[in-house]
């Protein structure tokens, strides 16, 4: 009898030793399976979508991002550039966006985002590539007088509103390009996908 309750112990021992064994033994081959489930660096660099958080991202500045090893820039507009906006029209070379190819439907407005505070461009200059400097402040510059803010490319001197719309006048032929992208919240924006359809 005695012999019997020693068989019993050690039989829920094993059980219990075995159970805990295999369920260590799951996690270490699940954790390797999930995380190749993620796409890789050079997945997204050939193009998968890239999400960005846009909550630290304060009233005014850029966030510098890379989508298909292009920079991708995140600007969060202050309302005195947004009103800014408004008295271009006559300085532009393409006002209302009619080269569609360089945004997307949902992105062809005056301010050409989908929420008017956040802008979201690939930062290429329209003309032979260079990257243009960000230079927001609605003030005097030495390429500009009146300047109201905006990028400015110093390769050879091509100048874009806030809304990354080319002035008339300079080398670049269309406007700074626009990527699909979409807001998941008012946290996340992820680059390279379209809007849900009904999502706010």
């Amino acid at each position: 009898m005695a012999e019997q309750a020693v068989d019993e112990g050690r039989r829920r021992f094993l059980t219990v030793t075995t159970a805990v064994i295999g369920a260590g033994g799951a996690t270490a081959l699940a954790v390797p399976f999930l995380a190749s489930l993620q796409p890789s660096e050079r997945a997204q660099a050939a193009g998968a979508p890239v999400t960005v958080d846009v909550s630290r991202l304060e009233v005014g500045a850029i966030l510098r991002e890379q989508w298909r090893g292009r920079p991708v820039w995140i600007v969060r507009r202050t309302p005195e550039q947004l009103a800014a906006l408004e008295g271009l029209a006559s300085q532009l070379r393409d006002p209302n966006s009619a080269v569609t190819e360089q945004q997307p439907e949902y992105a062809r407005n005056p301010h050409r985002s989908i929420r008017p505070e956040y802008l979201v461009l690939i930062g290429i200059c329209t003309h032979l590539g260079c990257s243009p400097l960000f230079e927001p402040e609605i003030r005097p510059q030495p390429f500009a007088a009146d300047w109201k803010g905006g990028f400015f490319c110093p390769c050879h001197g091509s100048k874009f509103d806030m809304a990354g719309r080319v002035y008339s006048g300079v080398p670049a032929p269309t406007n700074l390009a626009v990527p699909p992208y979409r807001f998941d919240d008012d946290q996340r924006v992820t680059i390279g996908l379209d809007p849900v359809p009904g999502a706010a």
